[in-house]
């Protein structure tokens, strides 16, 4: 009788740490899926902020980026003391280590949201001029691969990751365009040096954007595989092609 009451009292407990361990684990994806919205509206407002000239939208921006690196502080807190209370293991130790990486990321992506957010702010006091055409361009792209890649972090699907990871090869291939235009522009009428560098800064910062969706792109492969995303077949078969 004695042994029957210490088996489920055994049992219990085991059940009482598992559960507090689902809970500790489940907070994390909460706070992270919070701050990848929070990222994603940050990106696509502060491309938003040059389209349409909206001032207001870029201080909105940057007064959101506070909101991030509380999120990330967050994230790496709670991450940090279940590696050291609950000891995760396999699938659990990857799903946790990827949360500190892709908080990471993300909370570079809000700087850089921010950094467009402030250089809006200069060039929505110069006179319009038809670049911000392909800051447009390169910041819907961006925005999807970014959408795409929190899509897959939300899913844990390691086949969308490496969709998302392969067509970061398209956001390059934009922005080496759009920096070859501004310099034609630069070139041929040195009064747009100005704006022409502005939205060369934007530019990169979009470019280093879709940077930071590919690595949460890999962190979410490599929770799901346990190894590199950069050993899949299909990458070595899309460079052979």
């Amino acid at each position: 009788m004695a042994e029957e009451k210490n088996d489920t009292t055994m049992q219990k407990l085991a059940a009482h740490i598992v559960t507090g361990y689902d809970d500790d684990l489940n907070e994390i994806s909460t706070t992270l899926s919070h701050m990848g919205g929070l990222a994603e509206s940050m990106t696509a407002d502060s491309v938003e902020a040059i389209r349409k000239r909206n001032s207001d939208l870029a201080n909105s921006v940057i007064s959101r980026d506070k909101q991030v690196n509380e999120m990330q502080e967050k994230i790496d807190e709670d991450a940090m003391k279940l590696l050291a209370l609950r000891h995760p293991m396999a699938t659990d130790l990857r799903r946790t280590i990827s949360a500190i990486r892709c908080a990471s990321d993300l909370e570079r992506v809000g700087d850089l949201a921010e950094g467009i957010a402030k250089r809006a702010l200069s060039i929505n006091d110069e006179e319009r001029i038809a670049l911000a055409k392909g800051v447009g361009r390169i910041g819907k792209l961006v925005k999807q691969q970014l959408s795409g890649a929190l899509d897959a972090l939300l899913r844990e699907d390691a086949d969308k990751a490496l969709q998302v990871w392969l067509s970061d090869e398209d956001v390059d291939e934009m922005y080496n365009a759009i920096f070859r235009e501004l310099l034609t522009y630069m070139m041929e009428d040195p009064r747009t040096i100005s704006a022409c560098t502005s939205f060369l800064f934007v530019s990169k910062n979009l470019e280093r954007i879709g940077d930071h969706a590919t690595n949460i792109c890999e962190s979410v492969y490599f929770t799901v595989h346990g190894k590199p995303l950069i050993n899949d077949p299909a990458i070595e078969s899309a460079r052979a092609h």
